[in-house]
């Protein structure tokens, strides 16, 4: 089955890709001014974590550009960072801007539930979270609601869609568990995210933009 076969089936055939050189002439400022709805936004000054996500998803797009359909926005979820802190990056590579949301990793990458990723799996039935580059593809019902389906790209994240490994929200994505908890849920291996925010991974993120999750904020 073709790429095509597992993307929505409203993605334009002729969609363009973003140049890698257009996140490189960004870069070159230190600060922009990113709109909304047309109005002029105030200037932007990314930070050094923000410089690096957006490095990581500017690398990881020239890796594995020529299994995209997308390229404006990138996903980058940084499990280095614990499960209390926004932790999945949306990289607009056209803007130069960084939007942060909360991010479960797997309860087979954390065993004791101490709210750090503690390993990576690719292992059917680990319950783990995968790490590597995974094309979004189309949305489908499941059992946390309307869904993105994933595909990995990498050796380390191959088995994906035979896991079922999505992107869906849940309920234990949530603020409220941090402050009773100190750290959010665990999910069976799924990029879970907070309902609250997952229509802007609905929006942004799907149908065949890059997903890339690491431990990006180490070293």
């Amino acid at each position: 089955m073709g790429r095509r076969a597992v993307l929505m089936g409203g993605l334009a055939a002729g969609a363009s890709l973003a140049l890698p050189s257009r996140v490189l002439a960004a870069e070159i400022s230190s600060v922009n001014t990113p709109s909304s709805g047309g109005i002029s936004a105030a200037p932007y000054s990314r930070t050094p974590y923000e410089r690096r996500i957006l490095d990581a998803a500017a690398r990881q797009v020239q890796r594995v550009q020529s299994h995209l359909w997308r390229t404006d926005v990138v996903g980058i979820a940084d499990f280095a960072q614990p499960s209390s802190q926004p932790r999945l990056h949306f990289a607009n590579l056209e803007n130069g801007t960084v939007r942060s949301f909360l991010l479960a990793h797997g309860r087979g990458s954390d065993p004791a539930h101490s709210g750090w990723l503690q390993s990576f799996s690719n292992m059917y039935g680990s319950e783990a979270t995968s790490r590597g580059a995974y094309l979004t593809c189309e949305w489908y019902q499941g059992k946390y609601g309307t869904s993105i389906r994933l595909k990995g790209l990498d050796a380390d994240n191959s088995a994906a869609l035979e896991r079922a490994i999505v992107m869906h929200p849940a309920w234990y994505v949530d603020a409220s568990m941090i402050s009773k908890w100190g750290k959010i849920g665990r999910s069976e291996g799924c990029f879970a995210m907070a309902p609250t925010d997952f229509g802007d991974a609905l929006m942004h993120l799907s149908g065949g933009r890059l997903l890339f999750a690491d431990r990006i904020g180490e070293g």
